[in-house]
């Protein structure tokens, strides 16, 4: 018998990353996860899958090059199984431990009525979670022939196009008509709209690769960084223009917004966590994700990545350096019916950015009718 423990490190082991793969009914998860399985960069992969009904069939049709496969069965994560799904990431973790099974990776396939954000919070707020598993990005899967008609009906498939790092758009190779061909291309128009920092691959032309679809959320331990460029897309945010009035007044894509805000000056790091403990307390429920890059004051060279979903917040992780040229605080917010000035503003006044038409935030600590009024500095 091998020694489980043999060749391990004694010291705390990297967060093991988990790949969160949803999207609606049909819209061909099961069949990129098969897909993507094969793929020496998936080798080591542990699967759980999510199935909503008493008779569970979406397991047996991925095929596992080994024995790494959960089923959770009759219910939805989002509703009655997150506690089941904390059991199921806990015994994957006793299994590993105790040499049982071995795996690297773990990608989990939600049913397709999922909302993703009570999913995403129950992996980033239990507190041994977190520090064995690390969120590596939301996955969507988007069909191109039903799905304008899906985020019409369905505001389950407007949340997880939103809060995706990834959008994976499938089927694109039965438009086979002039008006099917513009029928996909406003469905990317409105994916661009309502998520402008994930990119759009399309599955038929070979562009979900693992390498496409690896390492783009949070950030990669291995390389001490957050892969910037590639989430916090925030010139692509900056730039969209939220006009609706084009919009059916029956689609959900009016109530979601994403926007940005940045700014050259280093944030005191209690002025930071008071900041984020109110937008917390005052919107949290509005918000869907919210993700970051921020230059805290006492360590302008070691800025710090934030990454929350609703009102719970990963821990937040320290680099050792900045990722990119830019040194600036950004900040990514994907709300739905939340003004972006309901935190842009705040986010001024903790700043102490003068305003003509606002207090600053001298004057919201010294109010008593603020959350920091009577505060003694």
């Amino acid at each position: 018998m091998t020694d489980a423990g043999a060749g391990r490190s004694l010291g705390p082991a990297d967060p093991i990353p988990l790949t969160v793969l949803t999207g609606f009914l049909g819209a061909g998860k099961s069949t990129l996860l098969n897909r993507l399985l094969p793929d020496p960069a998936l080798a080591g992969t542990a699967v759980i899958i999510n199935e909503f009904g008493e008779i569970g069939l979406d397991h047996l049709l991925v095929k596992t090059i080994d024995d790494n496969m959960v089923l959770l069965q009759s219910g939805c994560l989002c509703c009655t199984l997150r506690g089941d799904l904390v059991a199921a990431l806990e015994n994957l973790l006793r299994d590993l431990d105790n040499g049982r099974i071995e795996f690297h990776r773990v990608v989990l396939e939600t049913t397709g009525l999922a909302d993703p954000a009570p999913l995403l919070q129950t992996a980033m707020a239990h507190p041994y979670l977190v520090m064995r598993y690390r969120l590596d990005g939301v996955v969507t899967v988007v069909d191109a022939v039903n799905g304008s008609n899906t985020l019409d009906q369905t505001m389950e498939s407007v949340k997880q196009v939103a809060v995706a790092d990834r959008l994976v758009l499938t089927k694109t190779d039965l438009a086979d008509t002039p008006e099917r061909k513009q029928a996909v291309a406003d469905l990317r128009s409105r994916l661009k709209a309502l998520n402008p920092a994930a990119p759009v691959l399309d599955a038929a032309a070979g562009e979900a690769t693992p390498d496409a679809l690896l390492n783009c959320g949070l950030y990669d331990p291995a390389r001490k960084i957050p892969d910037v460029g590639r989430w916090l897309a925030d010139e692509a945010v900056a730039h969209q223009h939220h006009d609706h009035h084009h919009h059916d007044v029956n689609r959900h894509d009016a109530r979601i917004r994403a926007f940005t805000f940045a700014t050259d000056t280093p944030i005191p790091g209690a002025t930071f966590e008071m900041f984020i403990d109110l937008v917390r307390s005052l919107h949290g429920p509005k918000l869907l994700r919210l993700k970051g890059i921020v230059k805290i004051a006492e360590f302008p060279d070691e800025p710090l990545v934030i990454h929350g979903v609703q009102h719970v917040m990963h821990p937040p992780a320290r680099l050792e350096r900045w990722p990119d040229a830019d040194r600036r605080t950004r900040i990514v917010v994907i709300a739905r019916d939340l003004a972006p000035e309901a935190i842009t503003k705040l986010f001024d006044a903790f700043m102490n950015k003068p305003s003509t038409d606002r207090p600053d935030m001298t004057a919201l600590v010294d109010n008593p009718l603020t959350p920091f009024g009577g505060v003694d500095r």
